[in-house]
């Protein structure tokens, strides 16, 4: 492996487009420091850590910790990335879902390339009306929160209409300029880079959050063996043989497939015979990827915020309390069960919006193949169905159980959710896939030059295969 990573600073161009790559990286970490005009950051993080410290924060401070997972932004430093990459990720998802609904859409996509362009032009105006729409609100949360968060001569109880204004606009602005460049910034990435740019910069804002908890395992780790220590010698050799387990689960799970045999139809061309061949049709166990994880947590956040805003308008009713204290933190068994009935009813969901068996048994139709014991058509269409239906129960699981392994370890070993985060969730699977995806370009420009890859000439295929 290591002659692998010296290989790849052998080739000029893939040396190139790394090096490009790791610069817009840098890129984005720099500008995720910069902050808004007019907004004092060290009270807008004070008035944060208030958050998780009382009970009446959580639904709020989940949010935010949320969204900085998802979009490579962080809300509570309220910087010119402070939206991230979301908006522009929510609106090609709101178009891919179209695309399967909309006549118009589904006749776009099927011209090519210049459907493509035209999909990713609506795609780009769409995403600068999410960005609006979501630094409005971002905006007058903090303008209507604690005061000290907006500079007073900034502030709405001012008095001061021009200098309120102006402080609207170039915060809107800004924010909104700040996600348009990063999505700039990702199709660089994938044009002249290497890996998807949109996937590496949210990839970045989650590895970034790394050290983070690798200092507070280092400040609160004790040698005390038989000490009540927050991180005693058992809880660190857990986290790390836990850490190891679950990525290599998460691979195995990831690059899982199903393969369907496929029989190519013979056909005599002249005097020869063409065709015959046997090879396979690939269904991945984990086709929605971690759609159906981001879908259950996002949508977990607001029953948090709706029974904390009960209690406090019925705080003599303990049913309410009960309620708000069991979503609260995600740790509850009540948010357990939900989160993982609906990782199970979104990975359904996402697998029935992208997975089109009919097209694909005419395709296979068309293109003289044929799936052997089953006819051609509705039989083939049927039988698709019926496997991809078994393989996502298999996969949904392995998503549910990849969720809620950092809630229940922050709450049965005590530690924060910053640190159990690296044993599962969102983060991991991204970082997991994400990585994967950017080891196979690699590993593809090495071998395509006739060097070995990460895993050898021997083993240079495994890391691209898919396990039965």
């Amino acid at each position: 492996m290591f002659s692998a990573f010296l290989n790849v600073f052998k080739v000029a161009e893939l040396r190139s487009k790394i090096l490009f790559t790791l610069g817009l990286l840098a890129v984005y970490r720099i500008g995720f420091y910069i902050p808004l005009p007019g907004i004092d950051q060290a009270q807008i993080q004070a008035y944060f850590d208030n958050l998780k410290q009382s009970s009446a924060g959580g639904g709020i401070e989940q949010l935010t910790q949320a969204f900085a997972m998802f979009t490579g932004g962080n809300l509570q430093q309220s910087t010119i990335f402070g939206l991230g990459i979301m908006p522009y990720i929510s609106a090609s998802i709101i178009f891919q879902l179209l695309g399967t609904v909309v006549p118009a859409l589904e006749k776009l996509k099927q011209e090519g390339e210049i459907g493509r362009k035209k999909i990713q032009e609506y795609t780009r105006y769409a995403t600068v009306g999410i960005c609006v729409i979501q630094s409005i609100f971002w905006l007058k949360f903090i303008t209507g929160g604690e005061a000290g968060i907006v500079y007073d001569q900034f502030a709405d109880i001012s008095g001061n209409f021009w200098a309120t204004t102006i402080f609207w606009f170039v915060g809107v602005f800004a924010m909104t300029a700040g996600t348009m460049f990063l999505m700039w910034l990702g199709e660089q990435i994938d044009e002249y880079g290497i890996g998807n740019g949109v996937s590496l910069i949210i990839m970045a804002g989650i590895v970034a959050q790394m050290p983070q908890a690798v200092f507070w395992v280092i400040d609160n780790a004790s040698l005390d063996v038989g000490g009540e220590s927050a991180m005693g010698p058992a809880k660190i050799i857990f986290l790390l043989v836990a850490f190891v387990a679950v990525v290599a689960g998460s691979i195995l799970i990831t690059q899982g497939q199903r393969r369907i045999p496929i029989q190519q139809a013979k056909q005599m061309r002249g005097r020869r015979m063409y065709g015959g061949d046997r090879n396979y049709l690939p269904l991945r166990v984990n086709h929605g990827g971690v759609m159906p994880i981001i879908f259950a947590s996002s949508l977990l956040i607001f029953p948090g915020l709706f029974f904390n805003w009960l209690m406090n308008i019925f705080p003599e009713s303990n049913f309410f309390a009960t309620l708000s204290e069991e979503f609260r933190g995600g740790t509850g068994f009540l948010y357990v069960l939900s989160y993982v009935a609906l990782v199970y009813f979104f990975a359904y969901f996402w697998t029935t919006v992208q997975f089109q068996p009919k097209e694909m048994a005419n395709n296979l139709r068309d293109n003289g193949s044929f799936i052997p014991g089953l006819r051609p058509g509705k039989r083939t269409a049927d039988y698709l169905e019926t496997v991809m239906g078994r393989i996502t129960y298999v996969g949904a699981g392995f998503l549910a159980v990849i969720a809620i392994i950092p809630q229940v370890i922050a709450g049965a070993m005590n530690i924060p959710i910053t640190v159990s985060s690296f044993l599962g969730g969102t983060g991991l699977l991204i970082v997991v896939s994400v990585g994967l995806d950017l080891v196979q370009r690699i590993e593809s420009n090495l071998i395509m030059r006739n060097y070995s890859g990460f895993l050898g000439a021997d083993g240079g295929s495994r890391i691209k295969g898919a396990y039965m």
